[in-house]
């Protein structure tokens, strides 16, 4: 039983919001200036990337199941877990005669291909060779060299979340018509926020912009806005956006309800350098995480609630990814502002 003390101290998470309607906010477009914006994706193009690209959730890709297939810069990757669960990935074109991967079988934790019966372990085989990968338990990473161009690094830089087990995370996807920078300038634009998205935004005010250089570990956006729950009721949250790496950009609350919660966005290109219509995948992770004690029943219905918030990211990012497009389609006929 809850004693006195602490329901003095508990307070909900709701407020009721009296604030004004979406044609009486204040205009944002003077503080989002085009070259702010094109300075803070200008130092995180600059950031090392080791070469690594998200392909999806970890639990796409799953042990006994079959294979997963995706494109990256063009390339085609084939993905698949061994009996104990270990991931393996490698090209997605069959070394004989050229089958595509992705719609062969995984038996006995080897890749079988439908064409031939040719057997894959996830070890080199006739120029066949295996890519790194990374499982951080929530996404799945593939690091291509050939296509990132970098100095590779053992590792993706994974951004920090809750502890494991103490969220619940959901893994969203699309694809647009667009470059993976043009979807993360969408991120570092948090004034569209409340304008462009008012079912799910309000109030929002960007409290500090980004200062310093690449190396300037303060380098990011706070945002104070409210969660819309219903028309009136809201959740009001201080957030802080950073892009730790030129293809993802990080939303993470520092105060108020669901504090250290995370979203992740990951811009994965889809196609290669040289594309007319480039194409880009978008892997936003949720890792939502509270410390009221009710929350330990929100975990026990991940599974109900990870549609739900796919529901969710899925709206925004029909938005976002117009956005996005729009962007490209303007910077690749020379009419992008600025």
């Amino acid at each position: 039983m809850i004693g006195r003390p602490e329901r003095a101290r508990w307070t909900p998470p709701l407020r009721r919001r009296r604030g004004p309607g979406w044609a009486d906010q204040a205009p944002t477009w003077q503080q989002a200036r085009p070259v702010l914006i094109a300075a803070a994706l200008d130092r995180a193009s600059a950031r090392p990337s080791g070469n690594w690209f998200v392909v999806g959730a970890s639990r796409d890709v799953r042990a006994g199941g079959g294979p997963c297939g995706r494109t990256v810069g063009g390339e085609e990757v084939v993905l698949w877990r061994s009996d104990d669960g270990e991931l393996r990935a490698g090209p997605g074109i069959c070394p004989h005669l050229g089958a595509p991967l992705r719609d062969s079988r995984v038996v006995c934790g080897t890749l079988v291909c439908h064409w031939h019966g040719l057997v894959l372990d996830g070890g080199p085989f006739a120029g066949w060779e295996p890519y790194p990968v990374h499982d951080d338990g929530v996404l799945v990473w593939v690091r291509l060299d050939a296509v990132g161009g970098e100095v590779p690094s053992p590792r993706p830089m994974v951004p920090e979340r809750p502890a494991p087990g103490s969220g619940v995370a959901s893994v969203f996807t699309a694809a647009g018509r667009c470059e993976p920078q043009d979807v993360i300038a969408n991120r570092l634009d948090p004034w569209h926020g409340s304008w462009f998205h008012p079912y799910s935004f309000v109030d929002l005010t960007v409290v500090r912009g980004p200062e310093g250089d690449a190396a300037d570990a303060d380098d990011a956006f706070v945002v104070d806005v409210s969660f819309r729950v219903t028309r009136r009721l809201v959740v009001p949250v201080r957030a802080e956006f950073t892009a730790p790496e030129p293809r993802t950009v990080v939303m993470r609350i520092t105060e108020g309800e669901g504090a250290t919660s995370v979203v992740e966005t990951h811009a994965t290109p889809l196609s290669g350098p040289s594309a007319e219509r480039p194409r880009t995948a978008v892997v936003e992770a949720v890792v939502a995480a509270s410390d009221r004690r009710g929350f330990a029943l929100a975990r026990a219905a991940a599974p109900a609630l990870r549609p739900l918030m796919r529901h969710t990211a899925g709206r925004l990012w029909r938005d976002d990814l117009a956005y996005a497009e729009r962007r490209w389609a303007l910077r690749s006929t020379n009419r992008f502002p600025g």
